[in-house]
């Protein structure tokens, strides 16, 4: 039996059913969980405990499972990245950890590191200047291709839009400055579907079809989902794009192109899983859980 005063907090400010299935693998694993906000932490370095967390003010975490982080300035981003790092530095366990995040939550290094490791994934302009934005998606509308504009920083499908026709032009607007642009991936088949595939650990553990009521694939959207074959090639390709981004977990998001090609579109360090979960039947939060147990709470000793 795992001993029973280890504790775990879950990063996060909506808990919500995620946060309840893993509250309860904790649970299960001897191991109580608490949901912590990143807004309500702080770095105190003149004191013995340098990171101050509600609810642990005596001693840190034995570990940290991080189930989203808060957007804002730029300066309160760092800050929430600081206190993941700075507790990885101090020994606790952060699983995603804040290196993970990083490079995952801003599109234009996912985008920059798949096609560094050699992984298929949509051809991609990231720049400053709107003029050159705007040429760049004429280029593309005039080759045929539509595109997509999206925030840098962003998740559940929010403020994505489909570049079609000149006139959608009018309304290009960048993200706080940045234009993020990706040429946009027409699926095999009819109508529209992506594939997520859940990766722990360098294993493929799940993975699911998700075929929207629009061109935006997202289950938070209306999409709905169906267990997906997994394939070795496609097991291959997720795999490679977590180990790419060097994360613990992630879902990871491929489209086969009409020429039957797989591609990357987006890896995530945060991932849902309920839709997953639900066509799958796989107890998703008791794989995380045992992951992050078993590999890196080191300390945790079997009692009697």
């Amino acid at each position: 039996m795992i001993n029973p005063l280890r504790r775990i907090a879950i990063i996060t400010d909506d808990p919500g059913w995620h946060g309840k299935q893993l509250c309860r693998a904790f649970a299960a694993r001897s191991c109580a969980a608490e949901y912590v906000s990143l807004t309500d932490c702080k770095i105190q370095v003149a004191d013995d405990l340098p990171i101050l967390i509600p609810g642990f003010e005596q001693t840190l975490p034995d570990a940290v499972f991080v189930r989203g982080v808060p957007g804002g300035s730029l300066e309160e981003v760092v800050f929430y990245l600081d206190i993941l790092h700075a507790l990885k530095i101090l020994g606790v366990p952060v699983y995603n950890d804040g290196h993970a995040i990083e490079r995952s939550v801003d599109k234009a290094m996912t985008s920059f590191l798949l096609q560094h490791a050699g992984i298929s994934t949509p051809k991609t302009w990231v720049l400053r200047d709107r003029e050159l934005a705007l040429a760049v998606a004429e280029r593309e509308l005039a080759a045929g291709h539509y595109l997509i504009s999206k925030p840098l920083f962003g998740s559940q499908g929010e403020g994505i839009r489909r570049i079609e026709k000149s006139t959608d032009l009018l309304w290009l607007t960048g993200s706080h400055g940045i234009y993020y642009l990706q040429r946009f991936v027409e699926c095999e088949g009819e109508g529209y579907s992506d594939m997520r595939i859940f990766v722990i650990n360098g294993k493929v553990v799940a993975g699911m079809r998700r075929r929207g009521i629009s061109w935006l694939n997202n289950v938070a959207r209306g999409a709905s989902c169906e267990p997906v074959e997994l394939t070795a090639e496609l097991t291959e390709l997720a795999i490679r794009a977590v180990a790419a981004l060097s994360m613990d977990y992630a879902g990871v998001d491929i489209i086969r192109d009409r020429d039957g090609r797989l591609t990357v579109i987006e890896v995530n360090s945060v991932p849902a899983w309920k839709g997953l979960q639900g066509a799958c039947g796989v107890d998703i939060a008791g794989l995380l859980v045992d992951d992050l147990v078993q590999r890196h709470m080191y300390s945790i000793k079997a009692v009697a």
